[in-house]
């Protein structure tokens, strides 16, 4: 059994919230758990991030009767699912100038058989729980990780990086996106944290290890909270979810 809970905020600086979440009820076949970012002027970052999600799981839910149900099938419509919603933001982008350069990054984990099958493109990010261990599943498609990954900065100096918003890669930005997708195994007792970087960005890996592991429907509060009580520079969203 999965239990999920959410929390989103817009924070204590932006006027509105660009974030953007779905998590599926325990009834639905498939188990789908979602959260996107948006980005760009106007209302465009709003629009981009509700659209990425929307089609996403519409895609996957219209799909998933129809394919096998093994690894690489699974895998494949994660990845056009992500791909279709790419092309479906790029379109809207071109037909509304006030909508132009908008996007989105997006988390997506398909739970289907004690596996997580994770999309990825962006900075937000997924984490897992287990036993008495966080790890971060996803690389940000950030300059800032470029930089670590080619040793020019170390990841202390990441932290506080100037360019730390600068994505290489988000949803909508170009006519094609090549997401990550991955499978994870999700045992029992197993948590998963998906975010923004309005939380990231302000509680370190440590923190949320620490809340999450304690109770899932209080950290999701707690964490956002704790981001604000921190400054809250950026809208902040946390799901957590945990095959109890």
């Amino acid at each position: 059994m999965i239990k999920a809970y959410a929390k989103s905020d817009k924070g204590k600086v932006r006027e509105m919230n660009q974030d953007y979440y779905y998590i599926s009820t325990s009834l639905d076949e498939v188990q789908l758990y979602i959260v996107a970012d948006g980005m760009g002027g106007y209302n465009g970052g709003e629009i981009a991030s509700s659209l990425a999600v929307q089609t996403a799981k519409n895609y996957i839910e219209n799909n998933f009767k129809d394919i096998e149900k093994d690894r690489d099938s699974i895998i494949q419509l994660l990845g056009s699912s992500m791909e279709y919603a790419n092309m479906v933001i790029y379109e809207k982008s071109k037909e509304n100038s006030e909508l132009q350069g908008m996007g989105t990054t997006l988390e997506i984990c398909l739970i289907y058989n004690n596996k997580v099958y994770i999309g990825h493109v962006g900075d937000s990010r997924i984490y897992r729980i287990r036993k008495q261990f966080i790890r971060k599943l996803t690389q940000d498609h950030s300059y800032v990780q470029k930089l670590v990954k080619e040793g020019t900065i170390t990841k202390e100096q990441a932290v506080h990086h100037p360019q730390k918003n600068m994505l290489m890669k988000a949803l909508g930005c170009n006519a094609f996106v090549e997401p990550d997708v991955m499978v994870k195994g999700f045992l029992k007792d197993d948590i998963l944290i998906m975010c923004t970087d309005g939380l990231s960005n302000l509680v370190d890996q440590e923190t949320i290890y620490e809340m999450a592991s304690k109770n899932i429907e209080q950290a999701t509060k707690d964490l956002v909270e704790l981001a604000n009580d921190r400054g809250g520079y950026d809208n902040i969203t946390a799901v957590i979810i945990k095959n109890i």
